[in-house]
């Protein structure tokens, strides 16, 4: 409505110049100004709540899809289970902000647009008559129809603009997390190619995108601006020619303009720049729909890529994956699946150890932890040790058996690389508990200094500027300062069952041997992968992986096992020096025969 009277307070103000009326004229200044404040409140509004609109929608989304990622580890599934997302952080961050901006613009660009369209062609009804503001409408309509056939498919080319957008990012991130690797092998020259190529697919589709809009702007500005704009004159000319209502005819306003009769030439001024004012408004409103048309389709590309990512969080929640399987794998266990079952005590019954894409690491794993049992783990690389922690933490799913385990509380998992989440060093002992987590369980700062006391950290506290201290911890601490802070970690949550994952790599055989002997007075039952014999003492059962599909399980003498290994180890050596000794002994019998 504001819009409407602005059109017509337009062609009062020009009405008054015309016939010299100066006090009507600065009235309508005035009123023009007046209005002014209401209009710019109006229009300041619209785009604060349009704004308000995106952030809301974003909000929502995101704590939703926060909701499913990171839920049941689908954030570990999706990066290793499945295949048909690679770069779930660009479309959580960055597609989905897209997603709301682009459809908070629905109401400005949509909308608001016909409601505008609507009350100008009523109004321009009143003013020209319903015949003419009917045949260019139909005109309109025509050519925008002609228009939007010739549209290209911009949802399509924005979907695949956003996910080679998520692969280049992805390579570079996959540099940043392989960088110590990659420079040691020298292959600055072959990640440059991979980066060159993906940037390049990028551009050669980027320019694609620019050279197809180049055309479609060109075609739309001349029919928006220029073909409908033309129309638009000639509607408004027609009071001007034709006798409609009270206005007057070509012939007429010659007379009047010979007479000096400027009143009927500011009428006829008043309403053609009022029509013209209308005018630019429905034309700018059907603008803004048309220009709509191609950010929808825009919005057809964003909603895809949202709606893939739902859909892969909702198939990894049913535990539907679809992953690139090796050749040889066993399709008969990979379509099967298996029991969870809570107990008190981990027990596998007959499961089978399946990597990802579908390598059958065991067949049939029977084996068991009870309260009070120490089981070390050993075997070659890539038998299975490491993959039995994951099925048992429920990043793998169970392909059949029974698996038998307690509460997700009760087992704690220390990897080799401990992580060291963001925050203070507080937060570092007693991840992922947060500090009224630990308040709640009567746990204070004094316990938290007697638990780095016992891994013989206690000094880091004042060295790092107390337990508020925020820093990035994984670049501060060295690596036996990292597992020890895992190992206090551990000693705070108090579980169970331990899994120790080669935890103590970094660190003496007699910190070592703290860590071991006070997790055990805590009563923490302990399963370790380690080939370290020095671990060998601290537990009571083993579980060997021959690394062809078999294993064996059974109760483990410490001390038997290490005075074989000692004897193994000296055969070998003897072994190895036998070919010496043969030589000097045929060195020597020569000697002897040429004595004699």
């Amino acid at each position: 409505m504001l819009s409407l009277y602005v059109a017509e307070l337009d062609g009062q103000i020009v009405s008054a110049l015309v016939r010299g009326n100066g006090r009507q004229f600065l009235l309508h200044i005035v009123y023009w100004m007046l209005v002014a404040v209401p209009a710019t409140y109006t229009n300041s509004m619209l785009t604060f709540l349009q704004n308000k609109l995106a952030i809301g929608f974003r909000t929502r989304l995101v704590q939703h899809m926060h909701s499913k990622y990171l839920s049941d580890m689908t954030f570990y599934k999706v990066a290793n289970l499945d295949d048909r997302i690679k770069n779930a952080d660009q479309l959580i961050t960055q597609d989905i902000s897209k997603f709301c901006d682009s459809v908070s613009a629905l109401y400005a660009n949509l909308t608001k647009p016909v409601l505008d369209m609507a009350l100008n062609n009523w109004q321009l009804v009143q003013n020209v008559g319903v015949e003419g503001v009917f045949i260019m409408n139909v005109f309109v309509h025509a050519t925008g129809s002609i228009f939007r056939a010739m549209t290209p498919p911009f949802g399509r080319m924005v979907a695949e603009e956003q996910r080679l957008e998520g692969e280049f990012r992805f390579i570079h991130s996959r540099l940043i997390e392989n960088a110590e690797e990659v420079a040691l092998y020298s292959g600055d020259n072959a990640e440059r190619q991979l980066l060159d190529l993906s940037y390049n697919g990028l551009l050669k589709h980027v320019n694609r995108i620019y050279v197809t809009r180049i055309w479609y702007g060109m075609l739309e500005d001349f029919t928006i601006k220029y073909l409908w704009g033309t129309s638009g004159y000639i509607l408004c000319a027609i009071p001007a020619f034709f006798n409609m209502g009270d206005a007057l005819t070509v012939v007429d306003s010659m007379q009047a303009a010979v007479n000096g009769s400027g009143g009927d030439i500011g009428s006829r001024t008043q309403g053609f720049i009022t029509n013209r004012r209308l005018l630019v408004g429905a034309s700018d409103a059907l603008g803004r729909i048309m220009y709509s048309y191609r950010e929808i389709t825009e919005l057809a590309g964003y909603t895809a890529r949202v709606s893939e990512l739902l859909t892969v969080f909702d198939d990894i929640a049913a535990n539907k994956f679809q992953k690139t399987m090796v050749s040889n794998a066993d399709v008969k266990i990979l379509s099967q699946r298996g029991t969870i079952e809570h107990s008190e005590s981990i027990r596998f019954t007959n499961v089978p150890i399946v990597s990802p894409n579908g390598d059958v690491l065991v067949k049939a794993l029977n084996f068991h932890v009870d309260p009070g049992m120490h089981l070390l783990i050993v075997g070659p690389n890539g038998s299975g040790k490491s993959s039995l922690f994951r099925i048992l933490g429920g990043l793998w799913p169970v392909y059949g058996g029974v698996v038998s385990k307690p509460n997700v509380k009760s087992v704690f998992y220390i990897p080799q690389r401990p992580y060291l989440s963001l925050g203070t060093l507080r937060d570092q002992v007693i991840y992922p508990d947060t500090r009224q987590d630990m308040e709640i369980k009567g746990i204070t700062d004094d316990d938290l200094s007697d638990i780095l006391n016992v891994v013989q950290v206690g000094s880091l506290v004042a060295r790092e500027g107390g337990w508020d201290a925020e820093k990035d911890w994984k670049d501060v601490l060295a690596g036996g300062d990292k597992q020890r802070i895992a190992m206090a970690r551990l000693f705070y949550h108090r579980p169970r069952y331990a899994i120790l994952d080669e935890c103590t790599s970094s660190v003496g055989m007699d910190i070592e041997r703290i860590m071991y002997t006070h997790a055990q007075s805590l009563g923490i039952s302990l399963m370790t992968v380690s080939h370290r014999p020095s671990l060998w003492k601290y537990h009571n059962w083993i579980l060997q992986y021959d690394g062809q599909g078999g294993y064996v399980f059974t109760k483990l003498d410490a001390e038997k096992r290490l005075a074989l290994q000692e004897e193994k180890n000296s055969i070998e050596q003897e072994l190895i020096e036998a070919p010496k000794i043969i030589k000097r002994l045929a060195e020597l019998q020569a000697l002897v025969e040429e004595q004699k």
